[in-house]
């Protein structure tokens, strides 16, 4: 009853907004109440999980959307995107953009949450679209589906190294065997981006044109200066994770400390931020106030935060009603060796949205039958969290905070988000799930 009831839910929301144009912040919200009552959860409960996942979501990620949106505005009106755009292309050349987008998520996500990885980027890609002349689609998917990948495959990502510690595995063999499966899932991601996302036509940048992009580009700051303030906020963020490293190669005391809070992604963006002030040539205070470059972003920030909040709503009363414990415990019960934490953790994810949710409740789900499944061995055992890391993108969509994020950053309506990132992410899991039986099948 509440897989049919989930799945009316989702019918519910990609119709409403699409037939009926209907706000995605408000389809959410009556998709997220209606789930919760007819699911039978006691009324106290719904409205506890309605305003605990949305505080929850906005409270990881929305001072950084907010942050992100303000580098954004300064890099696009500083002429900044545009500079960068020109010096990549010089590197890849103006038909390789989804490449060099799928490149930068895979990279990115590995200490980047993929939510923050997107926002931090999303500037970039579509100056790098605009100035290619080329659809937004193809890179905003090969971005999204590079930073998932590492995202569900490779610690130091939250999801695997939590799923490492829970089944007892080898922390670096389970980043070498991610790295393995992870490249070739790229390659396939990759694929999909330019053979079929980038098919789909999506204005990069409608609000500029051709000849506002030169003028911008005569006013634009030097490239240095245009990637300091993404590089400086992805370094921090890269450093925290290196200082939590179970080696401690900075030590226990203020370095750790140190790193551990200007890593955090709320403070290296805002960091980031006041590097992105010093991009316009005649900066003047009209740029922070309402009505400008800042108050800008915010305006931006908001519908972005609105919507990815109620995704959280959505989420929570999903996680809440005991959805997921239903379908673990039913499908823990059939033997399909290396396929069964894929199932487990594929069914989780898409019930209720968060792959770091799914990779640790299909571990746990797991532990207690690796014994009597015969994941013994060093090898079997991270196999096994690739296995799940594979499952925890099948898939994102509605009940996703990231869907929200890609969909509302790339100009897409729910149809084509489901069209374009949801299936991206299905091909990226099965192609990761293959990569992960073929090695099963040669070495163990």
């Amino acid at each position: 009853m509440l897989v049919i009831l989930l799945l009316l839910s989702i019918l519910f929301i990609v119709f409403s907004t699409t037939k009926f144009k209907l706000h995605p912040f408000i389809a959410l919200l009556l998709a997220a109440i209606g789930f919760g009552l007819f699911s039978g959860m006691p009324l106290p409960e719904i409205i506890k999980s309605v305003n605990g996942g949305f505080g929850n979501t906005i409270g990881y990620i929305g001072i950084v959307i907010v942050a992100g949106c303000i580098i954004g505005t300064f890099l696009e009106e500083s002429g900044g995107a545009y500079i960068m755009a020109k010096t990549i292309l010089k590197l890849v050349g103006e038909k390789h953009v989804p490449l060099a987008m799928a490149i930068l998520g895979y990279f990115v996500s590995i200490p980047v949450y993929a939510d923050s990885g997107f926002v931090i980027l999303s500037p970039l890609n579509k100056a790098l679209s605009k100035r290619a002349k080329i659809s937004l689609a193809g890179p905003a998917i090969a971005l999204s589906l590079g930073l998932t990948i590492t995202h569900c495959l490779v610690p130091p990502t939250p999801g695997p190294i939590a799923a490492a510690g829970i089944l007892e595995a080898d922390i670096g063999l389970v980043i070498m065997v991610g790295l393995v499966v992870s490249s070739f899932t790229l390659f396939a991601a990759w694929l999909f981006a330019t053979k079929f996302a980038s098919k789909v036509f999506i204005d990069p940048n409608p609000e500029k044109s051709d000849e506002e992009i030169i003028e911008k580009i005569k006013e634009a700051p030097s490239a240095l200066n245009a990637f300091i303030p993404i590089i400086i906020p992805l370094l921090l963020i890269v450093l925290k994770s290196v200082s939590e490293f179970p080696t401690n190669p900075m030590g226990s005391g203020f370095a750790k400390t140190l790193f551990g809070f200007i890593g955090e992604p709320v403070i290296a963006l805002i960091i980031g931020v006041f590097f992105a002030f010093r991009l316009p040539q005649n900066f003047n205070r009209e740029m922070l106030s309402t009505t400008g470059w800042v108050g800008k972003s915010l305006l931006t920030a908001a519908v972005i935060i609105l919507i990815t909040g109620a995704g959280g709503s959505f989420g929570m009363v999903l996680r809440n009603s005991g959805i997921a414990d239903i379908l673990g415990s039913s499908l823990s019960e059939i033997n399909l060796n290396i396929w069964l934490p894929f199932i487990i953790a594929a069914s989780l994810k898409s019930a209720q949205g968060s792959s770091t949710v799914a990779v640790i409740t299909t571990a746990s789900i797991m532990a207690p039958l690796m014994v009597i499944l015969g994941f013994d061995s060093p090898l079997e055992k991270a196999l096994v969290i690739s296995s799940i890391g594979a499952g925890s993108m099948v898939v994102s969509q509605v009940n996703d905070s990231f869907f929200w994020v890609v969909t509302q950053m790339s100009n897409m309506n729910v149809k084509t988000g489901y069209k374009l990132h949801t299936l991206g992410t299905l091909v990226s899991g099965l192609t990761a799930m293959l990569v992960v039986w073929i090695i099963y099948v040669l070495f163990c």
